[in-house]
């Protein structure tokens, strides 16, 4: 009967790799960020994208750290540049994601965990094709989900339905991403969603050490 032990490594460490970029979508109130923040608590070697922003800094907020605080032209002048992966203009203000940071992290096979919508998920595909894997998150249905928003505060009818507008608007992207899930209970999804993340890590082009492991073996 075969055995089961690992073979011996003599201390050798494991082939290079570039990092990937996982990036999780869902409607509001879906889970994404509970599910990327739970990843992110597993495993501290998750790298968190630190975006740039165009609002104020909020009471405790600290530059470098929860985001990058930037004027509206200087926001822009980054964009021009192509220093942003991804932004976008929410309620007026700019967020976006640097370049330079995301390409250090992969570059040195560090993985990192996204949360942002489709059309965040569109540009970053488009800067970076080989280095990102998708994940929309579904939710249960469409009662579920108002369900959770109104959950979460005790807003009117007006802005309720504007949120699930949003919400029907995102989900009809659903399938430009490589995996998609229903969260309809929330450790499955997690597990899920680390599953995905794993299996990123193992594809063959990503594994830049390999050719050289297997040279050595003769």
């Amino acid at each position: 009967m075969p055995s089961s032990d690992p073979l011996p490594t003599q201390g050798a460490c494991p082939p290079a790799r570039r990092g990937v970029c996982l990036v999780i979508s869902a409607p509001s109130g879906a889970g994404k960020s509970t599910i990327a923040n739970a990843l992110r608590a597993a495993d501290p070697a998750l790298m968190h994208s630190v975006s740039v922003t165009t609002r104020q800094p909020r009471p405790g907020e600290t530059e470098g750290v929860h985001y990058f605080f930037r004027t509206r032209d200087e926001f822009d002048a980054m964009a021009e540049r192509g220093e942003l992966l991804e932004w976008a203009t929410v309620f007026g203000r700019g967020y976006g994601t640097p370049r330079a940071p995301v390409e250090a992290c992969l570059e040195s096979g560090r993985d990192m965990v996204f949360d942002i919508d489709w059309q965040g998920h569109r540009q970053l595909r488009a800067a970076l094709p080989a280095d990102v894997v998708g994940l929309f998150v579904l939710p249960p249905s469409l009662q579920a989900l108002e369900a959770r928003l109104r959950s979460r505060a005790a807003d009117d009818p007006t802005e309720i339905g504007r949120r699930m507008d949003a919400a029907r608007d995102e989900i009809s992207h659903w399938n430009e991403f490589d995996h998609v899930m229903v969260n309809d209970r929330l450790d499955r999804a997690i597990g899920d969603a680390r599953a995905v993340l794993q299996a990123a890590r193992l594809v063959r082009t990503r594994q830049t050490g390999m050719d050289a492991l297997v040279r050595s073996f003769g």
